[in-house]
């Protein structure tokens, strides 16, 4: 018995073994069967898509993430092939040459067991077109107030397969983003008119000057400054920006605190959706919201009309809805009635006694004063509930007008009833990023909502845009640059003179292309205030033009000291052009007015000298007046004689016996006058810049 046992034993150790070796050996098969099946991981930025436009005559990269170790191969239908191997980080880059001008050409890129093609790909010449509002208004512009000239024909007549657009959709961050949202799309009357117009009319010029194809990388954002779209690394460099760091970590962690809040809540992704009706028909599960006998005992109260920036919505952007119950005069039962609502911002669906008496659900609706007709059908009692389903997707928000704007009136009688005063409100989605996160109608939730403080992110904040919205740019291969932006950093133009060069090379270094073209806009004209002195933002930018390969275009002549964003695009856009052609592509043409250059002193006049004074100096006066001062060593300027002697100015005064120093175009609100015979204006400028900080006070 013992030996027999002893042998079975023997027998179920060599059996249980075998077992143990079978499974191990099926565990492993299945392993590698499963890694060789799984399909290979692969993230390719936005910016490569179908219709892009590639540099010509480039080292064009192009990168991605991937799984590590997998190999990448790229063909082109024009011959140039590359291959690399994913990195352990994920990333790959592999750069290709580009031909002349031409295509339409395929893309294919095989990563791992996943391939990638892209179609209608042209090779041409690649513009990054950046800014704040005035680089952001559209085509179509922002109506009522902000049009662009002749608009309607432009986009009628837009459709062009040589020009491509890509526009970034908005978005901050923290931490340099790997990624964008956007996608190149060709230029057609739909599409133009959401693209810039500056951009539009740059690339349109380019196009038809040069008869090749154009890519326009549109990444801007209303009313942000400078700083906002540079680098950490650079704005550490200065003092004002000590502590930005521990500023951005501040930001970011109650940020994540709201993003991590946030998941918990259905999201509505609209990255995807045509920009025309992005933001129609949008369900937050507050449908219920407008009807009359809507519970909304438990809702927050406001004083309306006032802009959220002010209110326990001030870090606040989404769908929030506001109610109101009135009573109306017995004697306006089963009439028509015109509410009346001043300016919303940014969009509404208005109703009234649950019938929508209208909306504007379309970006750039916020200086639209809303007025609705409210059918006679729904008024059948003396008491009306009115509901207003208010988006706001950047900035300030909500029903911000003046209170007299505010109104319940007949359509065909002049008594009003006002409705401005305590309104209910809830919000009922969140908006980040493209996406709404959905709160509907529970008010419970709203109770836990996070304290966002002032240091939480948004476009305002340093760096953030160049984090989002140009380091996933790079290293896209690009001719130069193109920029409308300085309205927002007219508070400290000193700084600016520091900021915007840097911000250049800042551009220039993380790009590795060596000094692109940078092309800028110089702001208009505009009644900023006593308080700010815009001419000095303007002579910032102007002393900006001793950056090697950058040029500005001048807007004196063509602004609108009533309204910030002036609608002669096309202009704006041609002038920027007209550099770039001559600088960069050979054209021959005047692409710059006058640039003062030296100022002497002769007896009782100051005689000023001009670079691109070609064909002569004009000064054409506005409503009588040349726009020139001049003054003594006391600071006091006086209006001056102005003559043209050929490509100089003499600038004197009765009042002056000894003059020092010459301004010209010197405020906020002063319009161009100089120009040369081609007609492109002299920026504003002074010649005692150097004696500044004694003239201070007078």
């Amino acid at each position: 018995m013992p030996g027999q046992l002893n042998s079975k034993l023997l027998l179920n150790n060599h059996q249980n073994v075998k077992m143990k070796k079978s499974i191990l050996i099926l565990f492993l098969f299945t392993l590698l069967v499963t890694k060789v099946n799984a399909q290979t991981f692969v993230e390719m930025p936005a910016i490569f898509s179908d219709n892009m436009v590639l540099q010509q005559n480039s080292l064009a990269p192009i990168w991605g993430k991937a799984t590590p170790g997998s190999h990448v191969i790229l063909r082109s239908s024009w011959g140039a092939t590359a291959k690399t191997k994913v990195k352990s980080d994920s990333l790959w880059m592999l750069k290709i040459k580009t031909p002349k001008a031409g295509g339409p050409f395929d893309i294919n890129i095989k990563i791992g067991d996943t391939t990638i093609t892209y179609k209608n790909v042209l090779t041409g010449e690649v513009w990054v077109c950046s800014g704040q509002s005035n680089m952001e208004m559209p085509l179509e512009g922002w109506p009522p107030k902000d049009t662009i000239w002749s608009s309607k024909e432009e986009i009628k007549n837009a459709s062009n397969p040589n020009i491509r657009l890509f526009t970034l959709i908005k978005e901050i961050s923290a931490k340099k983003q790997f990624n964008c949202s956007g996608k190149w799309e060709v230029s057609a009357p739909e599409k133009a008119a959401k693209f810039s117009a500056t951009a539009y009319f740059f690339g349109k010029k380019l196009n038809r000057d040069l008869n090749i194809p154009i890519g326009l990388i549109n990444t801007s954002w209303g009313g942000t400054p400078v700083e906002s779209w540079m680098s950490k690394n650079a704005l550490d460099t200065l003092k004002e920006f000590n502590g930005l760091s521990a500023k951005l970590d501040k930001a970011q962690e109650e940020t994540e605190i709201l993003n991590n809040w946030l998941k918990s809540f259905p999201v509505l992704d609209l990255k995807d959706k045509d920009a025309k009706n992005r933001w129609k028909a949008l369900d937050f599960k507050d449908n219920i919201c407008p009807a009359v006998d809507f519970d909304d005992s438990n809702w927050s109260e406001m004083l309306v009309p006032q802009e959220w920036g002010t209110t326990p919505l001030q870090y606040f952007d989404g769908a929030c809805w506001f109610r109101k119950k009135v009573e109306i005069p017995r004697s306006w039962v089963g009439k028509d009635l015109i509410l009346e609502l001043g300016p919303i911002d940014d969009m509404d669906e208005t109703f009234v006694n649950g019938l929508k008496v209208g909306e504007f659900m379309e970006d750039g609706c916020w200086q639209i004063e809303r007025k609705y007709t409210v059918p006679s059908s729904v008024i059948s009692d003396t008491a009306l509930t009115i509901a207003v389903r208010v988006l706001d997707t950047q900035g300030g928000g909500g029903l911000y007008g003046k209170k007299e704007q505010l109104k319940l009136h007949l359509k065909d009688g002049s008594d009003c009833i006002p409705i401005y005063g305590t309104w209910k409100y809830l919000p009922v989605a969140d908006y980040k990023n493209m996406k709404f996160y959905i709160h509907g109608t529970k008010g419970e939730d709203l109770a836990s909502h996070p304290k966002v403080q002032p240091e939480a992110l948004n476009a305002n904040t340093p760096t953030v845009l160049y984090n989002a919205m140009i380091a996933p740019l790079i290293p896209y291969s690009i001719k130069g640059a193109i920029w409308y932006q300085g309205e927002a950093n007219t508070g400290n133009p000193d700084l600016y003179k520091r900021l915007f060069p840097m911000m250049i090379s800042n551009w220039r270094e993380a790009w590795k292309i060596g000094n692109f073209p940078f092309y800028y806009v110089q702001i208009a004209p505009y009644n900023y205030g006593e308080q700010i002195h815009s001419e000095k933002l303007r002579e910032a930018q102007l002393l900006s033009l001793s950056v090697p390969k950058t040029g500005m275009a001048v807007t004196l002549d063509i602004g609108n000291v009533n309204n910030i964003h002036p609608g002669n695009k096309k202009a704006v856009g041609e002038r920027l052009a007209s550099w770039a052609l001559v600088k960069d592509y050979n054209k021959k043409g005047i692409y710059s007015g006058p640039v003062f250059k030296s100022a002497k002193i002769q007896n009782d006049k100051i005689i000023l000298s001009f670079d691109h004074a070609e064909g002569g100096l004009l000064i054409n006066e506005k409503n009588g007046d040349n726009n020139f001062l001049i003054a003594a060593k006391d600071g006091i300027f006086v209006k001056a004689i102005v003559k043209v002697s050929g490509k100089k100015l003499i600038v004197s005064s009765p009042l002056v016996k000894e003059p020092l120093y010459v301004r010209y175009a010197w405020s906020n609100i002063s319009e161009a006058t100089l120009f040369n015979k081609m007609g492109l204006p002299a920026s504003s400028f002074r010649t005692d810049r150097l004696d500044e900080s004694k003239l201070a006070a007078k």
